[in-house]
Parts: C-alpha cells; structure tokens; sequence
C-alpha cells in the first residue's frame, strides 16, 4: 500500500503569515517593580547578600 500524498497548503494572506513569523520569536518579559533587586541585610555577621533571592532565580530564567 502507497502513502497518500500529504496536502499542501497555500499562503493566501502574505501580510498576516509574514507578521506571525515575526511575532513567533519575540519574547517578552514583565518585570515587577516592587521587586528588591538589592539583598537586604541579615543581621549576622558576614557580608550582605549582593542580590535579592527572588532576584537570582529571574536572572536564571532569563
């Protein structure tokens, strides 16, 4: 038994397809401005942390 032939589909609307291409990989991202990027500090001894903890996992995902 043959395979049928896949179908084929034709583009009718250029500027939309064009525009979905584009828009396929933008990447946008939210940031919250109440987040603290600075860490706060701890109260024992030792340096303060650089960046806030809910600031590293951010920057890791981004």
């Amino acid at each position: 038994m043959t395979k049928p032939a896949p179908k084929r589909y034709r583009t009718i609307n250029w500027k939309a397809y064009n525009q979905a291409l584009i828009q396929r990989g933008s990447l946008t991202v939210w940031l919250d401005t109440s987040m603290s990027w600075r860490g706060t500090p701890q109260g024992t001894r030792g340096r303060t942390q650089t960046y806030s903890d809910a600031a590293i996992p951010f920057c890791l995902t981004i």
